[in-house]
């Protein structure tokens, strides 16, 4: 992967100089980071500023149950991709911008898992740079980073021309040995050592990026990952309310969860304000 397919954003205060610039901390973002699919969440915020329409959002629904239940997969995720990349061509980038940082506050502020983020904010307080990656869209990703005050952020890229979106890609998703390949190629642009750098995700499809750095960390793992970490000495943290409802319970609750969101969405026409995240818990020490 070039280095023109690797964007990054920094941070509202990223340190000018860390105190540990040999090491970072990759994190993944969709049940790592955030609770269930951001894309998902994305589509919520689009739905209510009329892109979707209710069929549409009962699609995303039954995807974000199923990520809910079994993870993610790699077929699913395509699905959605191209579904998203469908939904988004001909608009401009400047509006997509600017319904991401709705989305961020109307709903993805309630949506962040504090124990994750208390481990992004241990690695800045050793001076560390800490770098979502991520297949969700740029756009999304660099707005999560700005807004947790993170370094920067990996993610899929859309191409646009003349500030439009075409509806194709800029190179692959940044899923699965892409991530590897992009960690990889920042690391050398950046000059960590990877044995010295951590990465975090929930999805066995991140192998290949957790066994490239030294401290490979599984959250809220799927039973492959936690299988696989287990067998290699990983740690494991699992913020869900407790394993079994984890991998027991969402399964049989899929259909409602799918059920009562999309009447919720049918019949709802104005945006709610979720709680925002607990500062003291967020700002930096």
């Amino acid at each position: 992967m070039s280095d023109a397919e690797i964007r990054m954003v920094e941070s509202h205060s990223p340190p000018a100089r860390p105190g540990d610039p040999t090491a970072a901390a990759f994190f993944d973002v969709d049940n790592t980071i955030v609770r269930g699919a951001s894309i998902f969440h994305l589509a919520r915020g689009l739905y209510h500023r009329g892109f979707l329409t209710p069929r549409d959002i009962c699609r995303f629904a039954l995807q974000q149950a199923r990520f809910l239940a079994i993870g993610e997969h790699p077929h699913a995720l395509a699905e959605v991709q191209t579904r998203a990349l469908a939904f988004i061509a001909g608009r401009s980038v400047a509006e997509m911008r600017t319904i991401g940082e709705e989305v961020f506050e109307d709903i993805l502020t309630n949506k962040i898992w504090p124990g994750t983020l208390a481990l992004a904010r241990m690695h800045e307080d050793a001076g560390q740079r800490v770098w979502l990656v991520t297949a969700t869209p740029i756009e999304i990703a660099e707005v999560i980073a700005q807004r947790l005050a993170l370094t920067g952020a990996l993610g899929t890229i859309s191409e646009h021309v003349d500030g439009r979106y075409t509806g194709q890609l800029v190179g692959a998703p940044m899923h699965g040995e892409a991530k590897a390949d992009a960690v990889s190629a920042l690391a050398r642009r950046e000059g960590l050592s990877l044995r010295r750098c951590a990465a975090y995700s929930d999805s066995s499809n991140d192998i290949p990026l957790l066994s490239l750095v030294g401290h490979p960390v599984a959250i809220n793992p799927d039973s492959r990952l936690r299988a696989h970490a287990r067998a290699n000495g990983w740690q494991v943290h699992d913020y869900r309310t407790t394993r079994r409802a984890a991998k027991i319970g969402l399964p049989a609750a899929g259909a409602g969860v799918l059920a009562g969101f999309a009447a919720g969405a049918l019949v709802s026409n104005r945006r709610q304000e979720p709680p925002a995240i607990d500062q003291k818990k967020t700002d930096r020490r």
